[in-house]
């Protein structure tokens, strides 16, 4: 599912971008006419926090995001960094004691507060207490109020002005004269609108299961259980035994003898496999197959390189080579959620580190790249000649897999 939100700069008075607005504009092909306030703001913090990085967004600048009253007294803000977020409290806040007791909270807590389209109202004097910036529609509210306005607050020494919608040169210099030091509007900038792919709950359960499994605390009963109850877990693994890649002469007809036969270490790659074979559902099967083929060629060339104890290591870095595009997320993002070795995350978000030339032998070699993978080669200290049957035995491998029965 597409999110999209906008993004419009914040500049200071020196026209130094200072940080961003952030609002929720809907998902793809849907409009956000019907939906609350409660729902944009939490879908824009799940996009920008957990599914794309906030950093990402802002350029590591704050971000002004939008709270609602009861997101408010949900103590909402405090789950997000100080340094994140810019906490904007709407218009149509009212400040009761539990709001006001709130407010007060996060800004000990070191959150900046700021007022949306603030109008002088004498019952809003505790949030004026508290606030850091008030946010004044200079298009919107007469000049006459606006004097009146500043006078009223000219005795909070820590309150700073942020003018909205400035679209003139005329009116960046008559809120500069007026004392704002903060500025936002389409004369510096129109709202960018940034589209998020958010993964989907099924998704992210797999993407959990998936860290479970590679986890080293991880029982080999709980991994049995979650074979048990999945049929088709259950189905795939009994088909993938019985089939050609194990020669095997009698067949095994239970899960116990399979996971028995199996043991710790290939029943967690088994379950991954089929994990990342579920993620990649509405994506091309060759897909799957090629991470599949990767997974077994870089896992054999570690064996041939002799290099390295831990073969899984290198069987995990082919296999998570495709997940980004699997999922349509940054592959950085996605390697936060993986209990996987520092070395494997290395390579596959910065192409990089001591493992980097083993992916770099398996794609060059599919890709048909002679040079970069002799060069590749030499670096993991394998044979030219071991090539081709390496690959085959992948090949073979990944079609016992993911082969119709």
């Amino acid at each position: 599912m597409d999110i999209l939100i906008a993004r419009q700069p914040i500049f200071d008075f020196n026209r130094r971008l200072f940080a961003y607005e952030l609002l929720f504009r809907g998902t793809e092909g849907h409009d956000i006419d019907h939906l609350e306030g409660d729902r944009a703001t939490t879908s824009l913090l799940s996009a920008t926090f957990l599914t794309e990085g906030i950093d990402r967004i802002s350029g590591f600048k704050p971000c002004f995001i939008n709270f609602t009253t009861d997101l408010l007294l949900k103590n909402l803000p405090a789950s997000f960094p100080s340094s994140k977020i810019v906490i904007e409290i709407l218009e149509d806040v009212i400040p009761s004691p539990e709001v006001i007791s709130i407010c007060r909270a996060l800004s000990k807590q070191g959150y900046t507060l700021a007022l949306d389209d603030f109008v002088y109202d004498r019952r809003l004097e505790p949030l004026i207490e508290i606030a850091d910036i008030i946010k004044i529609d200079i298009i919107g509210t007469p000049l006459d109020t606006i004097h009146k306005t500043l006078y009223r607050l000219s005795h909070h020494d820590k309150i700073k002005l942020l003018a909205e919608k400035v679209e003139t040169y005329a009116e960046y210099e008559k809120a500069m004269k007026l004392g704002f030091t903060y500025f936002q509007g389409y004369f510096f900038s129109k709202p960018e609108v940034m589209n998020i792919k958010e993964l989907t709950t099924a998704k992210i359960n797999l993407l959990r299961l998936l860290a479970e499994v590679n986890s080293e605390t991880t029982s080999v009963s709980r991994l049995t259980e979650i074979i048990s109850h999945d049929v088709a877990i259950s189905y795939k693994l009994l088909r993938f035994l019985n089939s050609a890649w194990f020669y095997r002469l009698t067949k095994i007809e239970s899960i116990s003898h399979a996971i028995a036969y199996l043991g710790d270490h290939e029943l967690r790659r088994f379950l991954m496999l089929m994990i990342i074979s579920e993620m990649a559902t509405k994506k091309p099967q060759e897909l799957v197959r090629l991470a599949i083929v990767r997974a077994q060629f870089c896992e054999l060339l570690a064996t041939a390189s002799g290099k390295f104890g831990k073969q899984n290591n290198l069987f995990l870095l082919g296999l998570f080579s495709l997940i980004d595009a699997m999922l349509d997320a940054p592959m950085e993002d996605l390697m936060k959620e993986l209990p996987i070795d520092g070395q494997i995350k290395e390579a596959l978000i910065t192409q990089s580190g001591p493992l980097m030339p083993y992916l770099d032998a398996v794609i060059t070699y599919e890709r048909k790249k002679a040079k970069e993978c002799i060069q590749a080669l030499v670096k993991i200290g394998v044979a030219r000649k071991d090539v081709y049957e390496l690959y085959l035995q992948s090949l073979e491998f990944a079609q016992a897999l993911t082969d119709a029965p």
